[in-house]
């Protein structure tokens, strides 16, 4: 699925989301090698609301602050708590299949890449550290945690653009969330609903960059 917002000008540039797009995020599979019985999972994520507190980490609180006041509260969950930060990177699974080889060609073709991610700044460095060498691709990513200001706010849209030396119908948004998507078009950008490497595909291919 595709939405666009019909900018006069084609893109020069795809600026790409992280999680589900680049990498795939499956956090339930970690919670669940955790808390097999999904009562008692469910019951953790429901009790701390969990999707909430790491949407505050993603949106720049500070990991070892956040799971001190959270494991006051639930104790009884603090090794959970703990391990939501010092495992975190096991929530992140494979490379999302044809995404990197599109990222290789766009590259190889001089396309400028760049990226804008809703990540906890205390995570994004160990997470970037070990794929680095995939990172050396993109000329600069926008991190939500260090920017304490998280997609789909106009805000982050307009600070990446800015960093990157882009006006926005320089632009193609590439993110798996429909919220991020209008986000982009929003403020103007190109933007693209990715749900497979070969719906990207076309759309690269229709924009001319691939």
């Amino acid at each position: 699925m595709t939405r666009d917002s019909a900018p006069a000008n084609r893109p020069t540039a795809v600026v790409f989301d992280v999680g589900n797009v680049l990498y795939g995020w499956d956090p339930e599979s970690f919670l669940a090698r955790q808390l097999p019985e999904d009562e008692a999972r469910l019951r953790f994520i429901e009790d701390v609301g969990l999707w909430e507190w790491h949407d505050s980490l993603d949106g720049g609180r500070d990991f070892q602050e956040a799971a001190a006041e959270l494991s006051g509260k639930f104790p009884e969950y603090a090794h959970l708590i703990s391990a939501w930060g010092e495992r975190f990177g096991e929530t992140i699974s494979d490379p999302v299949e044809g995404v990197h080889e599109i990222v290789g060609e766009l590259d190889e073709r001089g396309i400028p890449l760049f990226a804008i991610t809703n990540f906890s700044a205390d995570f994004w460095a160990p997470f970037h550290a070990k794929e680095q060498a995939f990172f050396r691709r993109f000329r600069d990513i926008v991190v939500s945690g260090a920017e304490k200001v998280m997609k789909p706010d106009p805000a982050i849209y307009f600070l990446a653009l800015d960093r990157f030396g882009l006006r926005p119908d320089q632009a193609l948004f590439v993110d798996d969330r429909l919220i991020n998507v209008d986000g982009a078009i929003a403020v103007g950008m190109h933007a693209h609903l990715f749900t497979s490497a070969e719906d990207l595909r076309r759309r690269l291919e229709h924009e001319g960059l691939i």
